[in-house]
């Protein structure tokens, strides 16, 4: 399909003093264009490795990134800058992405005349109000010939995401990029970006380690759960989100926060043998998650890694215990 992003089998392994550390373990995903793909895990799970993967900024140790169906890394020069203005980053700080040298016009501008979008001075501050109206900074004029300090942190992700649009891509990466905004300022950023992908016809690979944001801006979209660098659950996100079958997922799902004191006290949370995530220079055999698993069955879990198998219609489970009673 025209615009899809794709990991086929993708794995990242850094070396380290510990020895070598694999990442991102035989990662499989696609992004279509104006499709959300959600992509959560505690700290340390892979996805930004995968992402970063995703957009062309490292090349995996074994796999394939594949863009249109092409080995991004097979690509010759003019295709692969083609290929980074299709899939543009959007980053978790917007002060530390943002050039605080530059003012927002510049920030804006200089993409557009760098690759050619617009020819001339006066139709890139054009097409960068346009730009700026497009993620509700109104009126565009009295943020032009500001600095990203002079922002608040909403406004500077806005103008991030601005900047991303600057080349009309068709997927945009967003990596945690609500995470250090306020409450009611994430969601009304979260509003623009679900604005953006209807009108615009964007994809989002989007990175969370939130499941309550993956519901609200990827209801339509679909959910993978990693853990330890490895995808253990995948399928719809409203299945993901009220019937998930991995014990992670679940455990997840029950550390988001019950406003319903009633509700809190009738849950049925899923039962932990362990908080301690194992270090990715250690892992344990079989299931990585199976020292913290309630479920965990002595000669099952710590034997083979589980692969990700269907266990419902669209919905895939990288769990033996799952896999054999079927989804509960």
């Amino acid at each position: 399909m025209k615009g899809t992003l794709q990991l086929d089998g993708v794995s990242q392994v850094f070396d380290t003093k510990a020895g070598p550390i694999r990442a991102v373990d035989q990662g499989n995903l696609s992004i279509n264009p104006g499709e959300v793909l959600c992509l959560v895990g505690e700290s340390g799970s892979g996805k930004t490795t995968a992402a970063r993967m995703a957009a062309g900024l490292t090349r995996p140790s074994s796999g394939t990134v594949r863009y249109e169906g092409t080995d991004i890394w097979s690509l010759r020069k003019n295709e692969f800058k083609t290929f980074r203005r299709s899939v543009q980053y959007v980053h978790q700080d917007p002060y530390a992405s943002l050039n605080p040298t530059r003012t927002i016009q510049q920030t804006l501008t200089a993409p557009l005349l760098k690759h050619g979008v617009v020819k001339g001075n006066k139709a890139a501050v054009e097409r960068a109000t346009e730009l700026l109206a497009k993620v509700d900074l109104t009126p565009p004029e009295n943020y032009l010939s500001k600095y990203p300090h002079q922002l608040s942190g909403g406004q500077r992700q806005r103008v991030a995401v601005a900047r991303a649009l600057t080349l009309d891509p068709k997927i945009i990466i967003a990596d945690e990029s609500t995470s250090m905004l306020d409450v009611s300022i994430r969601i009304s950023v979260l509003a623009m970006l679900g604005r953006l992908r209807d009108e615009l016809g964007v994809g989002f690979l989007f990175i969370t380690h939130d499941l309550a944001i993956a519901k609200y801006f990827g209801w339509r979209g679909r959910t993978a759960v990693m853990y330890l660098g490895r995808v253990v659950e995948f399928g719809p996100t409203p299945r993901i989100i009220n019937a998930p079958t991995h014990p992670y997922t679940r455990a997840l799902i029950d550390a988001i926060p019950e406003p319903d004191p009633d509700l809190t006290r009738t849950k049925n949370a899923e039962s932990l043998r362990s908080l301690e995530i194992p270090s990715l220079a250690h892992l344990p055999p079989g299931c990585a998650f199976h020292p913290r698993c309630g479920r965990f069955e002595d000669g099952l879990c710590d034997g083979a890694v589980p692969q990700l198998l269907a266990v419902r219609d669209d919905q895939a489970a990288a769990c033996h215990v799952v896999q054999r009673d079927g989804a509960a």
